[in-house]
């Protein structure tokens, strides 16, 4: 039976390469966090070591991208449900993103997310390295924002080290499995490469990570837009923190927007254990502690990697300017 006979949603969207299909807006997307998980071998142990230690109640929906066998029917739901009190299913296209869910990908599926459901699109390509965990992470990072989270687990490769630069361009939130944990280091190591890991953990500590993730994402509220970059309105510790960076790291942030700094500097104070509120003490840390301000001025620089997914550009490079190179 074809994709299209099995998910006819998926019938006219099949992956080509690059993005994730985007539709039309069927609802509003609601205000919880989803949690990216990517695996390769040796993820099946990973995942269920991280299915015993999260709470089953965190408000948070988790998708779960193991690299499969095509031509076999997956086990995963069941070798997963009894680690957990969760909602275990396969994922199926148009169904529906809910909290407290635990969603798996279906073999010889893409997966991705939009207008607060799962998608599904066959892999149609049959040259080329295949990264579902990225396709899932480019979409989930453009559709949640700043509310995605994700996880690297055990596997072989590079899949999802892409993706995870969409997260964090968004202000989400990465996690890779300590490497000397992991059955298989490939992919942990590969994203940690990256720059844009936020913590290097053990399985049995990623759960609290992403609960307390969760819980300031929801004490957060829904993202605002940014105000214009002129700074004055904005609370004092900001431009004192501001005024710090510039003082001791080689960054000016003076004409950043004031609200995505300050998003970015109540995640990183998240990611303490001072506690949300406590920008006081966290002002302190930044004064007595070397290691946090480069860590907060690393989290600020988040390179945008736009310029590499842009055709256009590489298509003037091959008429334009690698025949002028080649000529003179």
């Amino acid at each position: 039976m074809s994709a299209s006979q099995l998910y006819p949603q998926a019938a006219g969207r099949p992956y080509s390469g690059g993005h994730p299909p985007s539709t039309g807006p069927l609802h509003k997307v609601k205000d919880f966090s989803v949690v990216g998980i990517g695996a390769s071998a040796g993820g099946l142990d990973a995942c269920r070591k991280l299915l015993e230690v999260l709470p089953p109640r965190t408000g948070m929906a988790f998708i779960l991208v193991q690299h499969l066998d095509p031509t076999h029917e997956s086990m995963m739901v069941d070798l997963l449900a009894s680690h957990t009190t969760m909602t275990v299913r396969q994922a199926t296209d148009g169904m529906p993103i809910e909290p407290d869910h635990f969603y798996v990908i279906p073999p010889g599926f893409y997966l991705s997310v939009a207008n607060g459901s799962l998608c599904l699109s066959p892999p149609l390509a049959r040259h080329g390295a295949r990264l579902p965990f990225d396709f899932l992470l480019h979409s989930l990072a453009k559709t949640y924002g700043e509310r995605t989270a994700c996880v690297i687990l055990s596997g072989t490769g590079a899949d999802g080290s892409g993706g995870i630069r969409s997260v964090k361009e968004m202000g989400g939130f990465v996690i890779a499995q300590d490497p000397a944990e992991a059955n298989f280091d490939g992919m942990p190591k590969s994203a940690i490469a990256t720059g844009t890991v936020d913590l290097v953990l053990p399985v049995a500590e990623i759960a609290d990570a992403l609960v307390k993730y969760g819980q300031r994402i929801a004490l957060g509220g829904t993202k605002t837009p940014d105000p214009e970059p002129v700074f004055g309105a904005e609370p004092g510790w900001l431009t004192e923190i501001v005024d710090l960076l510039r003082a001791r790291t080689a960054h000016d942030f003076r004409l950043y927007k004031p609200g995505t700094l300050r998003r970015r500097i109540e995640r990183r104070l998240a990611m303490t254990d001072l506690g949300a509120d406590c920008i006081g003490r966290y002002i302190e840390l930044l004064k007595n502690g070397p290691d946090e301000l480069e860590l907060l001025a690393k989290d600020l620089l988040i390179n945008v990697t736009n310029f590499f997914r842009d055709p256009k550009v590489f298509d003037f490079l091959a008429e334009h300017i690698v025949p002028a190179l080649v000529r003179d």
